[in-house]
């Protein structure tokens, strides 16, 4: 394919993305199809930003509150997979800013750009994955900052390290495979986009056991 060619596909699906994630926010906030957990109104966006279109299948299908706030029982396959969205969007969106501050500031490990990278990105989406998480289970359990804190940590640790193990894995192959690109490049959030989709499928598993042993809550 020419390269024109995949730019313009690109651009096109990375708008499409966008538009993904408008479409679900105003669902959720103009609609008023708002989500029992607060939390999962700023997840739903962010999980189209990086599925794309496709994310608005298990959106409609499972995902969407009814207006008022209320949704409906999930399975368990279900609710692994609004637990692995969950972990995702702050994984995602902690790699979107990493990603741009290691660009911006040229920042690297040891000489390499990539360890920069993933050292930010891994930074952050950790931090961000642990507020995530206090958002879901402080308001649910009914406890305070401090246990709220080290349960988010319990909950959320496992779950970010899977889903980086798979979405660097992807980031590494592209680094060492593929022809380097820069965040100004639409197709570097293309690839962007293939190592997030990687990372939740790493993390689903990880998710399933978190749910089960009642470490994480069922969304």
């Amino acid at each position: 394919m020419p390269a024109h060619w995949s730019i313009g596909c690109a651009q096109v699906w990375l708008a499409l993305s966008v538009l993904s994630a408008c479409a679900v926010a105003f669902d959720i906030v103009v609609a008023r199809h708002r989500q029992p957990m607060v939390i999962m109104s700023v997840v739903w966006p962010l999980t189209m930003l990086y599925w794309g279109p496709v994310g608005l299948v298990f959106y409609f299908w499972f995902g969407r509150a009814t207006p008022g706030g209320q949704g409906h029982e999930a399975s368990m396959w279900q609710a692994t997979f609004l637990g692995a969205t969950h972990c995702g969007a702050g994984c995602a969106l902690g790699d979107f800013v990493g990603d741009w501050l290691a660009f911006l500031l040229a920042f690297s490990i040891a000489g390499s750009e990539l360890g920069g990278r993933l050292a930010l990105a891994f930074a952050l989406a950790y931090l961000i994955g642990v507020a995530f998480q206090y958002f879901s289970i402080a308001p649910m359990r009914g406890i305070g900052l401090s246990d709220g804190v080290k349960a988010a940590v319990k909950a959320d640790t496992l779950s970010l390290v899977a889903y980086e193990v798979g979405m660097f894995g992807v980031m590494i192959a592209f680094a060492k495979l593929a022809t380097p690109l820069k965040p100004t490049d639409a197709e570097y959030w293309l690839r962007m986009q293939l190592a997030m989709v990687a990372g939740f499928l790493t993390t689903y598993p990880v998710n399933y056991w978190l749910i089960r042993r009642g470490i994480k809550e069922k969304m």
